[in-house]
């Protein structure tokens, strides 16, 4: 898997998180334990840092960027699906952002909220806790998350995690 120190700016990643061997991690990079990163990923802290919460998963293709104000933050027991881009924003923890969306700068996820699937969240919008932001640019439906929704993602990427770790394997 390449991971690259970037001048000073050394990964931190924790010996219990799993990255898959095709995921890319750059510089000012934080992942906690039991966290995943899957193939595709790219996490490039160059001009600020990126922290990754405990248990959360990083799914295939997503990009992680972040800004010199604003860091990309994502916290523990999330969801972040396939092909989302993340940029200068905070994700609480508890939360799931579906596949294709997209995260702009001085966002705030609150804690349980949802990101729908192909949702664009705009510079500095709250998204509630256990609210819906869903649509392009995205409309905040108060009340809509289920909390099991995202637990259910969360402990299959966790089971999926421990898999990959002992059962993956290179064959060509």
């Amino acid at each position: 898997m390449p991971i690259y120190a970037l001048g000073e700016h050394v990964p931190a990643i924790h010996p219990d998180a799993y990255i898959h061997p095709d995921a890319v991690i750059i510089g000012d990079v934080r992942i906690a334990r039991e966290a995943s990163i899957w193939p595709g990923a790219v996490l490039r802290g160059d001009e600020g840092f990126i922290s990754i919460g405990a248990r959360t998963s990083i799914q295939d293709n997503c990009v992680l960027h972040t800004t010199p104000e604003w860091p990309t933050v994502v916290g523990d027991d999330c969801v972040v699906g396939h092909m989302v881009h993340l940029e200068g924003c905070t994700i609480e923890s508890g939360c799931l952002v579906g596949n294709a969306s997209v995260v702009l700068h001085r966002v705030v996820v609150r804690t349980g909220a949802i990101v729908a699937a192909n949702a664009v969240v705009l510079n500095d919008t709250e998204v509630p806790s256990r609210a819906l932001a869903v649509g392009t640019p995205a409309v905040i439906k108060a009340d809509r998350a289920r909390q099991s929704d995202i637990d259910r993602g969360v402990r299959s990427y966790v089971h999926r995690a421990r898999r990959y770790r002992t059962d993956l394997r290179r064959i060509d």
